[in-house]
């Protein structure tokens, strides 16, 4: 009898966990739209246009996400979150996924509550100078005021740096990246830090990008990722292999220019399986068959959207490094789909 209760209990546990793994996609697609969150404004990650469109690597995430849940990349709400509030939003259901420049730590993933799995941007954090300073190590700053934004690693990992170092430092915070990035220009600051990513993008819009330097030092590891609420399998699945799928596609030479004719010639187990010609892993995500297809289709593979928003086709003009693939000498690589 006890044996027998054991097997009805966790029968029962099975059922309201499968019945729960389900609820965010149920909810976003009756609700028509999904609720993407993203950062206040980082190029090439994450940035309004003049015309207010936003572009980036995680925008274009955000509508191949949608394509691959409603077959088309245009239904999705941009919810524009500070780093401070980007996690309460999440767990109150303000969003479905953040979108944004995201460091996955253990006290995320366990305390707050957070999954992450797919890193789609591997990073460090840095500091940045003015070029009059002289200033050629972040080991000279010693007694420096720092611009630092708040609610993020980035005052952690300082911190850190600095009592490893036996060095002292003022921190200036702010809170938004936007606040701290402006002061240090205006001279309130010795020094900026955030991910070495962020700090060539900021560069970007001072008066004189040339006359600030990014240090050598890289202070800390920054794995990106996108984040989900604990407590929905099913949905993590769907965000994490949305990803796996654009390195997949990329491992596979899958293009946006090339998918149709990859689809319907390719005999590749591997690329039939990746693009839903053969069996049913979009059905085992809760989506149709095609839902790769749908995403590369949108933004092409990985690949190309790194070098669309960051590298050598945009202004950015970062190498791939540890964001190659790994075939390559990088660390972008995905589990096989089969």
């Amino acid at each position: 009898m006890k044996f027998a209760l054991k097997l009805a209990l966790a029968a029962v546990a099975v059922a309201l966990a499968s019945g729960a793994q389900a609820q965010t996609l149920k909810t976003v697609k009756a609700r028509g739209v999904l609720n993407c969150g993203i950062g206040t404004g980082l190029a090439g990650f994450g940035l309004a246009d003049a015309s207010g469109t936003w572009r980036g690597v995680n925008i274009e995430f955000c509508h191949s996400l949608a394509a691959a849940i409603f077959s088309d990349p245009a239904k999705v709400k941009f919810v524009s979150l500070s780093s401070k509030d980007r996690f309460t939003a999440l767990q109150a259901g303000e969003s479905d996924v953040v979108a944004a420049t995201t460091t996955w730590t253990m006290s995320r993933d366990v305390q707050v509550g957070l999954n992450f799995r797919a890193v789609f941007y591997y990073d460090g954090q840095g500091f940045m100078v003015k070029k009059s300073t002289g200033i050629k190590s972040a080991k000279e700053l010693s007694g420096a005021s720092i611009c630092i934004q708040q609610g993020t690693t980035t005052e952690l990992n300082t911190a850190d740096y600095f009592r490893k170092n036996n060095m002292k430092f003022e921190p200036v915070t702010f809170a938004t990246n936007n606040e701290a990035t402006e002061a240090y220009e205006a001279g309130r600051c010795d020094a900026f830090t955030t991910d070495q990513s962020g700090l060539y993008s900021e560069r970007l819009r001072f008066k004189d990008p040339s006359e600030h330097v990014v240090l050598p030092e890289t202070i800390s590891k920054e794995p990106l990722g996108y984040a989900v609420r604990h407590g929905d399998d099913q949905w993590f699945d769907i965000v994490s292999w949305a990803q796996y799928a654009l390195v997949t596609a990329e491992e596979l030479g899958v293009t946006q220019a090339n998918i149709d004719e990859m689809r319907e010639k390719s005999d590749n187990p591997d690329v039939r399986r990746l693009l839903g010609k053969e069996g049913s892993f979009g059905q085992s995500l809760g989506l149709e068959n095609d839902w790769a297809y749908r995403i590369i289709k949108t933004a092409g593979n990985y690949g190309e959207i790194f070098e669309r928003n960051l590298g050598q086709q945009s202004k950015l003009k970062i190498a791939r490094g540890q964001n190659a693939l790994w075939m390559n000498g990088g660390l972008q690589y995905a589990p096989p789909i089969r």
